[in-house]
């Protein structure tokens, strides 16, 4: 038997700690510190026949007990580094950490990730050295050697006006004036759709009977009596153009669509075939419907019905991409690495969305723009642009992407509920006779399932018999559970980075 001393400094008073054990126990777990202890060594006291070792004794004091126990805790008082590098010294595994503390114990090594994550976000508003911003840059030879060129001392100022909002007072006018062009940039795309800020599109009906053309008034005619007042509908054709009457023939970007119309029995007909218009270049889609009898009339489409984006929507963009252009050409110019600029998923958006603006231009030159037309909704986008503006943002982002093995599995989980229901409610439907009966297919029965396990429930469809609404019950629930699970992993994933954030800031 023999005494093993460990020693550890609190608040400038030296406490040394005693433990007394036999060297069969020490013997137990072999090649470790404590089982090789010989008398030769140079913390041995032969008078006193003990050991000292200056670590800290509330460690020791567990691995001690693994050596009597077999079983090694983690002391809660203790900082999880700490104890790893502990449990180094005396050559024991970390890994054998008791189950029941294993999840106290790691919970560093998540927030050690936290913080490396978070020292690339660059979060912090201190601004960096000249020698950092040289070495950024490629300058640091220059610089140590004082042959820095004019270009090369305003080229990194230029950068951090426009990359680094916190730089200065200038980078933060610059910050807040891109953030004032995204936010009318968006405002802008949204408001023009809506029917109160759209202005009507004057036009005039041609209509051409075996190859003999009359001009109607500029008024459009509204039943069909209207219209065979002006001669037989065997070849019909419907041709909008300009409201100054100037015909197809002169008109370039006026399109005539011609259709066949019988009139064999127009009176026993009340609809007629419904007619595509191209007008001044632009994909209308009209849906006409030309109805015999009194009150019948032509309904338009919601374009026709509510017009086209009124003018003014179009030079607020351009004053908006004229800013985003020469943003994102300063930044190209001035950037430190035109590689990862150009890889930057925000300034791919960028770009795009900048470009999308060119659709407006083609439409306003009378080109066709129908499927361009879509592509503008990248404009929305330009919304992430303000990542680089706003630190809750870019934590927002890394939590998603920390958490991404929990959304894989909840979207994964959701994948197979939906399958599996889908499949159920189609058969179960089917067991009682039910004349009410939704589910026609599977592919029907997937939309159901989804709109029920994301707890949304549109009662767009609802199974009927008592077979179904079992499997929608146990339906519904299933979809609680799986959306339940993982979001309170996700949310102390953000909370994490959130208090780390503040902490560093």
């Amino acid at each position: 038997m023999f005494f093993l001393t460990s020693h550890s400094s609190v608040e400038s008073d030296e406490e040394s700690i005693k433990y007394e054990t036999y060297k069969a126990t020490l013997k137990k777990i072999p090649a470790t510190r404590l089982s090789r202890l010989t008398e030769a060594l140079a913390n041995y006291d032969p008078v006193l026949n003990e050991y000292f070792f200056d670590r800290h004794p509330g460690v020791f004091a567990q691995v001690l007990n693994y050596y009597r126990t077999g079983k090694l805790h983690y002391p809660t008082d203790v900082c999880g580094p700490l104890f790893e590098e502990e449990l180094e010294f005396w050559g024991l595994d970390s890994n054998q950490v008791e189950p029941c503390c294993w999840s106290t114990y790691s919970v560093h090594r998540d927030t050690q990730s936290t913080l490396a994550i978070l020292d690339k976000l660059e979060l912090d508003d201190e601004q960096p050295s000249e020698e950092a911003i040289a070495r950024l840059f490629g300058f640091e030879e220059a610089l140590l050697n004082g042959e820095l060129t004019c270009w090369q001392r305003t080229k990194p100022k230029i950068w951090a006006l426009f990359d680094e909002p916190s730089s200065s007072t200038g980078a933060k006018i610059v910050a807040g004036i891109s953030v004032f062009f995204i936010c009318i940039s968006v405002i802008s795309f949204c408001l023009k759709t809506h029917p109160g800020l759209r202005v009507e599109i004057p036009a005039i009906l041609n209509i051409t009977t075996n190859g003999t053309a009359s001009v109607l008034p500029d008024e459009l005619p509204t039943t069909l009596d209207e219209l065979l007042d002006h001669g037989r509908l065997d070849d019909l054709m419907l041709d909008y153009s300009s409201p100054t009457g100037i015909s197809s023939a002169s008109t370039a970007s006026t399109i005539t669509t011609t259709t066949s119309a019988t009139t064999e029995s127009h009176s026993a007909s009340p609809t007629r075939p419904e007619t595509t218009t191209q007008r001044t270049g632009r994909i209308v889609s009209s849906a006409y419907r030309m109805n015999s009898g009194k009150g019948a009339s032509i309904v338009e489409n919601w374009q026709e019905t509510y017009g086209q984006p009124h003018e003014a929507f179009f030079y607020v963009e351009l004053v908006c991409n004229v800013w985003f252009i020469i943003e994102l050409t300063v930044r190209l110019v001035v950037t430190p690495n035109i590689v990862e600029f150009i890889k930057s998923p925000v300034n791919i958006i960028d770009l795009a969305a900048t470009l999308s603006f060119y659709t407006d231009v083609c439409q306003r030159m009378g080109e066709q723009t129908g499927l361009l037309e879509a592509f503008s909704i990248v404009r929305i986008l330009r919304l992430f642009k303000l990542t680089r503006h706003s630190p809750g943002l870019r934590i927002l982002i890394h939590t998603f992407k920390a958490s991404a093995r929990e959304l894989t599995l909840l979207v994964f989980f959701l994948v197979l509920g939906i399958v599996v229901f889908a499949s159920l409610v189609y058969y179960a439907e089917k067991l009682q006779d039910n004349p009410d009966n939704q589910f026609k297919s599977i592919p029907l029965g997937l939309w159901w399932a989804i709109v029920t396990m994301t707890t949304v429930g549109y009662g767009d469809m609802a199974p009927k018999t008592y077979v179904g609404m079992f499997v929608g019950a146990l339906c519904a629930l299933a979809g609680v559970l799986t959306i339940a699970l993982p979001v309170p992993v996700i949310v102390s994933n953000f909370s994490m980075f959130y208090s780390h954030t503040q902490v560093s800031m």
